[in-house]
């Protein structure tokens, strides 16, 4: 059985409120891209009251060396409907990335360390995501992204796909939230 924190050569990962400094370090988390500020106003602004309401879970991954957070992500519960004919739908049962930023702060000051992102998805977000699903049932792992064209090829070469135009419809249709008006829906199917 998995126990947090998980880890590797570089950084640990910590659930948001595993430490009270987390609480005061988010505060010097940044996203530089424009597009990204709501990432960066989400954790600062409003990871807290998610965790408090038990509709999410946020997670910090800190260098090992210096304990700055490198980036963060936000996993909750979730499900997509897709239409397999006028009278069937198939809903399937997942986990949703609702929030993952890599902090520009760190990037800047650690320009040695590359493919954060990479790293923290493939040796963070999917063995707790493995983890969750030895508890209950998860299919499918999904994002909404921003919808830049390099996040998504960057979000395609993760191994998350894009639904037809008409099974995205759909989807927003049913299930997407309203704070994530304009992103893109991808998902990959969890081995």
């Amino acid at each position: 059985m998995m126990l947090l924190p998980l880890e590797n050569e570089l950084f640990y990962c910590q659930h948001l409120f595993d430490s009270e400094i987390n609480i005061q370090e988010i505060q010097k988390f940044s996203v530089e891209q424009k597009t990204g500020k709501g990432l960066e106003h989400y954790l600062k602004e409003a990871a807290a009251d998610d965790e408090k309401e038990g509709s999410a879970r946020t997670y910090l991954v800190k260098s090992k060396l210096t304990h700055e957070i490198a980036a963060y992500f936000t996993l909750r519960s979730g499900l997509f409907t897709v239409k397999i004919s006028d009278e069937y739908f198939y809903t399937i049962p997942s986990a949703e990335l609702s929030n993952f930023a890599v902090n520009s702060a760190y990037r800047n000051s650690h320009p040695e360390i590359s493919k954060i992102g990479m790293t923290v998805f493939s040796d963070f977000i999917i063995p707790l995501v493995d983890f969750m699903r030895s508890f209950m049932g998860i299919q499918a792992l999904y994002i909404y992204a921003l919808p830049e064209s390099q996040l998504i090829n960057h979000y395609e070469k993760m191994g998350f796909l894009r639904l037809s135009p008409e099974q995205e419809k759909y989807v927003h249709q049913h299930v997407k939230p309203k704070y994530d008006d304009g992103c893109i829906f991808m998902y990959q199917i969890l081995s």
